[in-house]
């Protein structure tokens, strides 16, 4: 059961019911339907352990490389990549599906597109360009517009702005994971940009550029009538806050500043979410 847990990834797709969830309350009209909402967050958080699992049975050499994913069950030989491929492919397709018939067809859609794009697209990118951080930022973006769909029916300009956040938020997120592990990347010959980036200055600017424009963004669900001012307040400190904790690792990119960037990045999140749905209108 422990493998099984591992191997979809169950701790980090927690993000994703959150995100979805979000997404959900944020594009509903009227009142919310708890058992909904819950199907979509589940059939969600499936297709994305699917997702999780086929990752990792294309990177199952790779993760043999890495220190923080040598005793993952298909490199330390306790699960098969044919056993991997059921579970992958059930869970992913049962998500689809209570996604389909218990919401709607775009919102199924969008999920197996996320699937797609993490599976083809991002974990192939991974070995060979810096970049590949910011194209799994897309499928990682989409959990929020798969919620409104699922409540909404379709896809709004103000739920790209969800998207955006979401979008925008991961980056200094994923810059200062890859600089706290980048000895275990460099043995994996993952050209992640801390690995190519020496002496840290490219990553350290990055991470304070995406925080900086994570703070105007954050206030456009205000201008989609969203949220109200006192969201906004909120949103603008708690970017501020991020983009100062990023100002600090871009001129000590020591491991404890990269640490410290990490978990604000992951307090900043879940609050600023919270906010947005306690002055949704």
């Amino acid at each position: 059961m422990n493998d099984l847990l591992v191997l979809t990834k169950v701790r980090l797709n927690s993000l994703v019911v959150f995100t979805t969830a979000g997404g959900y309350y944020m594009g509903s009209t009227g009142s919310i339907h708890p058992l909904l909402m819950l199907n979509a967050c589940i059939g969600t958080a499936l297709v994305a352990s699917g997702a999780a699992a086929l990752n990792q049975i294309h990177e199952r050499e790779i993760d043999g490389l890495m220190e923080r994913t040598r005793q993952r069950p298909m490199v330390q030989g306790r699960m098969g990549v044919g056993h991997a491929n059921v579970v992958a492919y059930t869970l992913a397709a049962i998500g689809a599906l209570m996604l389909w018939f218990g919401a709607n067809l775009l919102a199924a859609g969008l999920a197996v597109a996320t699937l797609v794009l993490y599976v083809l697209v991002y974990t192939p990118l991974k070995t060979r360009t810096s970049l590949a951080t910011v194209v799994g930022a897309v499928p990682g973006a989409l959990p929020p517009m798969i919620g409104w769909a699922a409540a909404h029916g379709s896809v709004e300009p103000a739920s790209w702005t969800l998207f955006l956040i979401m979008f925008l938020w991961q980056l200094p997120h994923f810059l200062a994971i890859a600089w706290m592990y980048r000895e275990d990347y460099a043995r994996a010959s993952m050209p992640m940009l801390p690995v190519i980036d020496t002496d840290g200055s490219m990553t350290g600017r990055q991470a304070v550029v995406y925080a900086a424009t994570l703070v105007p963004m954050s206030l456009m669900p205000m201008l989609f009538g969203l949220a109200g001012r006192a969201y906004g307040i909120g949103a603008l400190v708690l970017g501020l806050t991020l983009v100062g904790v990023a100002l600090v690792f871009a001129v000590n990119r020591s491991r404890d500043n990269a640490r410290m960037l990490f978990l604000a990045s992951i307090t900043y999140l879940p609050l600023l979410l919270i906010l947005m749905a306690a002055s949704r209108r």
